[in-house]
């Protein structure tokens, strides 16, 4: 008796978790998380609601360890770009990612902490203020980066970090709003080239 209830309860599940986790990701990509339906996601994820609750919650806990994977795989290249030796080189490299992620072949245009939170009701509130929050912990990350790079003398001691990580990660937010309205990874780069020009102490 015990060995037969032993066995249904260490029973695996039917179904890779990891590329769940990677369809749910591109439907929230691709539709939002307003607009993706819990039918839109559980058929993509090929399992049934009941076995979507029980291994990642509900939508919006799902959603949480979606962006959590999103900023692991794709949006890698933020924590990446801070490793850079110089402020130039981190915001070069993030730019650089943005674009990049914004312009994947697979088609999927934009960035998920853009497209996840538009259009929001009071009832996706918080899917909302996590991104919003996502958002936020980005730039306080890079304006730290640039206050550390001030005080190694990488930076002029006249540059407000503050006002420079706001700068950059406006640019960087909204490069995947114009990669979604169709500009190409060409024209994105461009106005990455045009950005750097204006780099503290550039010639």
């Amino acid at each position: 008796m015990s060995g037969s209830r032993s066995t249904v309860m260490g029973r695996p599940r039917g179904f890779d978790t990891d590329e769940a986790l990677e369809r749910a990701m591109r439907v929230f990509w691709q539709q939002g998380y307003e607009g993706s339906s819990l039918a839109d996601l559980t058929g993509a994820m090929g399992i049934t609601r009941t076995s979507m609750y029980a291994a990642f919650g509900n939508k919006e806990q799902l959603f949480r360890k979606v962006l959590q994977r999103y900023a692991d795989g794709p949006a890698g290249y933020f924590d990446d770009a801070l490793e850079q030796p110089t402020a130039r080189a981190a915001t070069e490299a993030l730019l650089r990612g943005s674009v990049r992620t914004s312009t994947l072949p697979e088609g999927f245009a934009g960035c998920l902490t853009i497209q996840g939170a538009l259009p929001v009701c009071d009832e996706n509130r918080p899917a909302h203020d996590v991104l919003v929050q996502y958002r936020t912990e980005a730039g306080e990350s890079l304006e730290q980066r640039f206050r550390r790079a001030v005080d190694e003398g990488d930076l002029p001691g006249e540059v407000d970090p503050g006002r420079l990580a706001r700068y950059v990660v406006a640019l960087a937010f909204g490069i995947p709003v114009h990669a979604a309205n169709g500009l190409g990874r060409a024209e994105l780069d461009e106005i990455v080239d045009r950005a750097m020009l204006c780099w503290p102490g550039a010639r």
